[in-house]
């Protein structure tokens, strides 16, 4: 990153912090969805669950003007739709105005971090529904662990369905990352088995006062055809752990992305912290695939 830039995004938020609202409210908004289109949708809320790595590199996201700076050039590749992030992820891009005329989402409850004895405790620590809609976002990205052996499952269960009457009752769009999860050995962890997934679309779908404006995160599995047929609600595809098989990545992206209800890709590190570093390139590739 720039030195010019570092030092205005320290300047900022020493100096003039009120701005940034400002800048939210000034940014150009991203025309409504076009029904045919696929989008690109960069992922940025690892870091507030604690999460650095990508891959085997434990420290890549230890520098936040590093991460910044992959940002900006991701987003400023042509045709990417927008970004999902938290708060600080996202004011920091304000402040660079690297969000004009992208879609932005914002990153809800990320108080589940790994490793911790309240893993599965996934709070809303990030974006509230009236944020999302003061900062003009265009909705709200939510985790949903549900784990049949806690009981604190249905706290976080009541959490999102309340988050997506609201959204919707201000036309916010509702993220829903859905996943069954297990304890093994102790340590909570999401099943991704065809069963299991299309189970936890249906218990996310049916959250709330109504699904007008929900949609749902899942990943790729080899049995997509099954899954795209539990829901009718928009589907977009995570990327998950960084891959050090791309090609077959890209492979698996680009056969889901031609079945019906898939709209499009959220995905972060596959394309921020690609094995060869070029971060334009892999984007450009995940293009491709639209």
């Amino acid at each position: 990153m720039r030195s010019e830039d570092q030092q205005l995004l320290m300047e900022t938020r020493f100096s003039n912090p009120a701005s940034i609202a400002t800048l939210a409210k000034g940014r150009q908004l991203r025309a409504s969805l076009d029904g045919s289109s696929r989008l690109l949708i960069i992922a940025a809320d690892h870091a507030a669950r604690g999460v650095m790595n990508a891959g085997n590199h434990e420290d890549a996201m230890w520098s936040r003007y590093d991460l910044l700076d992959r940002l900006t050039t991701a987003l400023g590749v042509a045709g990417v739709d927008g970004v999902l992030g938290t708060p600080d992820v996202i004011e920091d891009l304000l402040i660079l105005r690297a969000l004009e005329d992208k879609f932005v989402f914002g990153s809800m409850n990320r108080g589940g971090l790994p490793g911790a004895v309240f893993e599965l405790d996934d709070r809303f620590t990030g974006y509230t529904p009236e944020s999302i809609v003061e900062s003009k976002l265009d909705g709200g990205k939510m985790l949903l662990r549900i784990n049949y052996e806690d009981p604190g499952t249905v706290t976080t269960l009541a959490a999102c369905a309340d988050a997506v009457t609201q959204l919707a009752a201000s036309g916010k769009v509702a993220m829903l990352e859905p996943f069954m999860n297990e304890l093994v050995s102790g340590k909570p962890k999401n099943v991704l088995t065809t069963e299991a997934i299309i189970r936890s679309m249906a218990i996310a779908s049916a959250l709330g006062a109504t699904s007008a404006f929900s949609w749902l995160k899942i990943p790729v599995l080899d049995e997509m055809e099954r899954v795209v047929e539990a829901s009718t609600l928009p589907i977009v595809l995570l990327g998950g752990e960084r891959s050090e098989q791309p090609d077959e990545m890209f492979a698996r992206w680009e056969r889901a992305l031609k079945l019906p209800g898939v709209r499009g890709l959220v995905v972060g590190r596959n394309l921020l912290y690609p094995p060869d570093d070029d971060v334009a390139g892999a984007v450009k590739t995940a293009l491709s695939l639209l």
